[in-house]
């Protein structure tokens, strides 16, 4: 009996995943590896993870991202600093 592979395809990465590598999202799947917060690239467990619109998040970072725009606003993935602070200078 020969090993035919699988023709699964990462949705993080476009790889072909292999069964022993495999984490499977609602029929989506995921190399292990791949299976990251797109905010923070922290590593999701399968209890541990949020997603909007397909995007990957963990639970702190999908809660913040709820706080701090009042809804699930897309700014929050482009990886700038949740909260800004500016420094004023007193002479």
């Amino acid at each position: 009996m020969s090993f035919t592979g699988t023709l699964d395809k990462c949705k993080a990465c476009d790889k072909t995943v292999y069964v022993v590598d495999l984490l499977s999202l609602e029929g989506v799947p995921y190399h292990k590896s791949c299976f990251k917060c797109s905010h923070c690239k922290g590593t999701l467990q399968m209890s541990n993870y949020s997603s909007m619109d397909g995007v990957l998040f963990c639970k702190t970072h999908f809660e913040q991202l709820f706080k701090e725009s009042g809804n699930f606003s897309k700014n929050f993935q482009s990886g700038e600093p949740l909260v800004s602070f500016h420094l004023r200078h007193e002479s």
